[in-house]
């Protein structure tokens, strides 16, 4: 999906063959550390235990390495992603063996998934156990191998620097994702000669970032020949830092955006191009435009399940032009007719280079497409119903939250109907804003990721939007942000329940509430408030719409220790647009029982008041 930020870590590069440092007699432990400082890295977030030990002496005494002592291993690793989503550097996370190593699991598929790159190190036991089920020992290279982009042990204390260099430089390149490096405690222990800087050698990686010309003349020319295209933007348009190359190209063509879950900040959503989010949950005018698209143009995107819907009814006229840095992808899911190997940056300048230079070549006339879009917009916008027992809506304190932030600050969210309405009414305009689990789906990921988000950009504003059943899993970071000095905000939406799961069994188990309720009859377990004034954070509890404002406004004027705002929100509210698991993407529900347009008569489904009247007819039918 994502494509490639930056070449090797420029501290390597910066010695020329030859030019190398001396040799200097140290532990592999110091080597670990030295190798980490020449590498660039200023943040790493870890829990120190047996095996990984000698490494956390002369981390004690290193000047340039800040170290965050996590109260979980899990939130070492997603605090590290959060970090390296937002700065686009490497995000450094250390464990010792065992259960240190295997609590890094969700965090590395995570960040798997969702193309972040990361270089967990592991404390292993030393060389003369492996094998023998010795204390706290886990092949931890054999169980992340499906969940990594790489991983090594090192079993040579010579080969410390070489293969740091080489996690650093994998997990950065092409496309990004976690790097896993596992160390023996005898060899964290040997000394031996230390020489800066290494010499990579990854003999078959190299990845393709120049796009092919041929393939660039050819998009071309399908766009210009298309009457409804699309751009699919994904995340690796935003891990490639090319949002300035797609605004150019987007602005030339005049073609319409939809952006994912994972690229929302990619292109700004004021834009009058931008047709929102698509997918399970995604914007009507987004969904109509790939849906009705006879183009789709996929920068960067994976072609989702949450995405595509039932992929044998997903776009069913639209050709397709897929680029993306890992060529794995393209095909995998949808048949392409243009195939584009490259970096997503590279891919969009050669596009607009091209167009631009092409003689008789034009930006495609597609008015009536846009009209047609423009249409879905003004009857489709985003909204949402009051709850009917008189709770706080979700919906109103997250797009107040928005409002009332703004656009510069960053944005994290967790997993469930709080991320989906995340998602839906915060303005994004800039790139690296927003922060999610989009792949796998980690509950617990904001408060950690948060912290890791805090600490790259440590002049940004930082809110976690939270759920009262992920931040069950991971508020003791709240502990680490306290004590290291991250003020970070949560906003904590809480129903009572695991929203979304309870949102399915609303919608397709009869209400049958099995196992979602997390309080206690009408009391709610814990008390929020007093529980993260324990984590040593300020708390406050809303329930008026009224209260929401000012809550908001004093959490912003704290800014010593994290913030908790507790939002006391009604329990049926739900995320919609909706598409049902497993169904079309035309089928897709603006709210309950009320359907747009998307097929059948051509003609009828473009003219406004044919869309006003399918709207009137599902509305009659709901009432009767």
């Amino acid at each position: 999906m994502a494509a490639s930020q930056s070449p090797t870590p420029a501290t390597v590069a910066k010695k020329a063959p030859g030019a190398a440092d001396a040799p200097e007699r140290m532990t592999g432990a110091q080597a670990i550390v030295r190798s980490l400082e020449e590498l660039g890295t200023d943040i790493v977030f870890g829990l120190p235990g047996g095996a990984i030990l000698p490494l956390y002496d002369p981390l004690f005494s290193s000047t340039k390495l800040r170290h965050v002592l996590v109260r979980h291993e899990q939130g070492s690793g997603h605090a590290a992603t959060g970090y390296a989503q937002v700065t686009g550097k490497v995000g450094v996370c250390i464990a010792t063996s065992g259960p240190g190593a295997t609590n890094l699991v969700t965090p590395l598929a995570d960040a798997n998934l969702d193309s972040v790159p990361m270089v967990a190190i592991t404390g292993q036991v030393g060389r003369s156990l492996l094998g023998t089920d010795a204390f706290q020992e886990a092949d931890i290279r054999g169980v992340t191998m499906p969940i990594t982009k790489h991983n090594f042990m090192v079993t040579d204390p010579h080969d410390i620097a070489r293969t740091l260099a080489e996690a650093f430089h994998l997990a950065l390149t092409g496309r990004p994702g976690p790097v896993l490096v596992d160390i023996p405690k005898d060899i964290q222990n040997a000394e031996f000669d230390f020489v800066w800087p290494p010499k990579i050698d990854l003999p078959g990686y190299k990845p393709v970032t120049t796009p092919h010309s041929r393939q660039i003349t050819q998009a071309v020319q399908l766009i210009a020949e298309s009457e409804r295209p699309c751009l699919y933007i994904g995340g690796g348009v935003i891990k490639a830092d090319a949002h300035k190359e797609l605004l150019d190209f987007a602005e030339y063509t005049g073609i319409p955006v939809v952006t994912t879950l994972m690229a929302l900040g990619a292109f700004p959503e004021s834009h009058p191009q931008n047709m929102g989010m698509p997918g399970m949950h995604g914007a009507v005018p987004a969904v109509g435009a790939m849906q009705r698209a006879d183009l789709l143009i996929a920068i960067g995107a994976r072609f989702d399940d949450r995405v595509t819907g039932n992929l044998d009814d997903f776009a069913p006229d639209a050709q397709v032009i897929h680029a993306d840095i890992d060529p794995a992808e393209i095909g995998k899911i949808r048949e392409v007719t243009v195939p584009i190997v490259g970096d997503a940056r590279e891919v969009l300048s050669a596009l607009a280079r091209t167009y631009k230079s092409a003689k008789n070549i034009n930006p495609p006339a597609i008015g009536p497409w846009v009209g047609y879009l423009n249409g879905l917009k003004e009857r489709f916008p985003r909204g949402y119903e009051k709850q009917s027992d008189g709770m706080l809506s979700p919906q109103f304190v997250i797009e107040t939250l928005s409002k009332e932030v703004g656009p510069e600050a960053i944005y994290v969210a967790g997993v469930g109907q709080h991320q989906m309405w995340a998602a839906q009414f915060i303005d994004f305009e800039n790139p690296r804003t927003w922060l999610n689990s989009g792949g796998l789906g980690t509950m617990g990921y904001a408060v950690p990721a948060a912290m890791g988000a805090k600490a790259g950009q440590p002049e940004k504003e930082v809110w976690a939007i939270d759920g009262d059943g992920c931040f069950q899993m991971t508020n003791q970071e709240l502990t680490t942000a306290a004590v290291e000095g991250f003020p970070i905000k949560v906003a904590l939406i809480n129903n009572g329940n695991l929203g979304m799961v309870r949102q399915w069994q609303t919608l397709f188990y009869d209400g049958r509430y099995s196992n979602t309720k997390l309080g206690f009859g009408d009391t709610y377990i814990p008390d929020f408030v007093q529980l993260s004034e324990a984590l040593g954070c300020a708390a406050i509890r809303v329930t008026k719409e009224e209260e929401v404002i000012p809550a908001i406004q004093k959490a912003r004027e704290i800014n010593d220790r994290p913030v908790v705002v507790e939002f006391i929100v009604g329990e049926d509210a739900q995320v919609w647009p909706m598409v049902s698991a497993g169904s079309s993407n035309s089928d897709i529900e603006y709210a309950r029982g009320l359907r747009p347009f998307f097929e059948g008569d051509e003609s009828a489904a473009e003219t406004p008041a044919a869309i006003d009247e399918v709207i009137d007819e599902a509305a009659e039918q709901k009432e009767n």
